[in-house]
C-alpha cells in the first residue's frame, strides 16, 4: 500500500520527476534508435513523433522485430510519461494559485482583525529598515505595497502585506486606515506622499502620520497635507554624518566604556535606546532649555547629556540648562529617536 504522504508529495517535486523520466526515455530510445543505424535527426524526430502521438508517417520503415519492440516501448513509457507530465504540469500551476488566493485571502483576514496598528505605505529601501525596526519593537503593522515583487519580497519576509496602491483610498481601507492608530509614508516620491497624507487624513482624522520627504520645500506641503511629522533622510543622514566627525565618542553612547555594551542591553530590556544629535544653527533645538526639549517629545525622551561645542560635557544637565548651537544632545527614549532629528536639522 503507498503511503499517504507518498500521494501528496509537493508539486514541484512530481514535475520534476516526471520531467526527468521523460528525458530519460527520450534520451534512451533516440540513442537505440542510432544504434539501428539511424542518424541523429532521424532518431530524434522519430522519438518527438512517438513520445507526442502526433500521427505523421515514420522517418524510416518499421520492418524489424527490433524496431517494432523498439517502438512499442517509445510508445508506451513516452505517452505514459507524457500524461503525467501534464498532471503534473496542470497541479503545479492550480495549486501554486490556490496557495495565491488563500494566503492574500488569509493575510486580508489578518489585517481586518488588527486595531490600532501601524500602516506603512512602500516596501522599498526605507520602507525595509522600517518594518524590520517596527518588528523588533513588537510593533503591529501592515505593508501597502503597489509592485507585485516587492509586495512578495515583504510576504517571504514574515511582514502582513497587502498588494495594492497606496494613493488609492481603496489600498488604503484594506489596510485598515480607520483603524490604525499610525500611518508611515515612504515612498521616494514626494507628490505621492502628499497625495497618499490627504487621503489617509481624510479617512482618519485622528491618526498619526509620519511622512518621507524627498527636498526640503515639500515639507511644508506634507504639514499642510496632514502630516503630523516629516522626515528628510538626506538632512537627517547628513546630520548624522556631521555628529560622527564632530563627536566621534559620543555619536554612539552606548559603545562607550567596558561595560557600555552592558549598558545598552539593559536599556533595551525596557524598549529604551540612546542617541544623540547636534543642535544645527537652524535648527528647532538651539535657544531651547532642557525641559522644553523634554516637553516637546511629550515623555518620549529626556536629556541626559550636554556635549558643549567648547569640549565641556555636561551629565544629567537641569532643565534650566540652554543648549546653543553645535551642542551635542545625548537622550534616551521609549520610542525612534528620528523625530529629535528631525528638529535638530530644522
Amino acid at each position: 500500500m503507498v503511503p499517504m504522504k507518498e500521494l501528496f508529495r509537493p508539486p514541484l517535486r512530481n514535475l520534476t520527476l516526471t520531467v526527468i523520466f521523460m528525458l530519460v526515455v527520450m534520451v534512451v530510445a533516440t540513442a537505440s534508435y542510432m544504434a539501428m543505424g539511424w542518424s541523429f535527426g532521424d532518431a530524434l524526430y522519430m522519438v518527438v513523433l512517438t513520445i507526442y502521438t502526433v500521427g505523421y508517417e515514420e522517418v524510416h520503415p518499421i520492418v524489424t522485430p527490433e524496431l517494432r519492440y523498439l517502438t512499442m516501448a517509445t510508445i508506451v513509457t513516452g505517452c505514459t510519461g507524457m500524461i503525467f507530465l501534464t498532471s503534473s504540469l496542470v497541479q503545479f500551476i492550480t495549486i501554486n494559485q490556490l496557495q495565491l488566493v488563500f494566503g492574500t485571502k488569509r493575510m486580508q483576514s489578518q489585517v481586518d482583525r488588527l486595531s490600532d496598528h501601524i500602516i506603512v505605505c512602500g516596501f522599498g529601501r526605507i520602507g525595509q529598515m522600517l518594518a524590520h525596526e517596527l518588528k523588533a519593537g513588537a510593533a503591529r503593522f501592515v505593508i501597502l505595497e503597489r509592485s507585485e515583487e516587492r509586495a512578495e519580497e515583504a510576504r517571504k519576509m514574515g511582514y502582513l502585506t497587502i498588494q495594492a496602491d497606496a494613493t488609492d483610498e481603496g489600498g488604503l481601507k484594506l489596510a485598515g486606515i480607520d483603524r490604525a492608530r499610525a500611518l508611515a509614508t515612504v515612498l521616494p516620491d514626494d507628490a505621492a506622499n502628499v497625495f497618499i497624507t490627504l487621503s489617509a487624513r481624510s479617512l482618519n482624522r485622528g491618526i498619526e502620520i509620519i511622512a518621507r520627504g524627498e527636498v526640503p520645500s515639500t515639507e511644508g506641503k506634507l504639514r499642510h497635507a496632514g502630516a503630523d511629522k516629516v522626515v528628510l533622510p538626506t538632512h537627517i543622514g547628513a546630520e548624522r554624518i556631521a555628529e560622527m566627525i564632530l563627536y566621534p565618542e559620543a555619536a554612539h553612547p552606548e559603545h562607550r566604556g567596558a561595560n557600555g555594551g552592558e549598558f545598552q542591553r539593559t536599556l533595551n530590556t525596557f524598549g529604551l535606546q540612546m542617541e544623540m544629535v547636534v543642535a544645527a544653527e537652524e535648527g528647532g533645538l538651539a535657544g531651547m532649555t532642557v525641559a522644553e526639549i523634554e516637553q516637546r517629545s511629550n515623555g518620549g525622551f529626556f536629556v541626559v547629556q550636554l556635549r558643549h561645542r567648547n569640549g565641556k560635557t555636561t551629565n544629567g544637565p537641569s532643565g534650566e540648562t540652554a543648549v546653543e548651537v553645535g551642542d551635542g544632545i545625548v537622550v534616551v527614549g521609549r520610542e525612534g529617536l528620528g523625530g529629535l532629528a528631525v528638529s535638530a536639522a530644522g
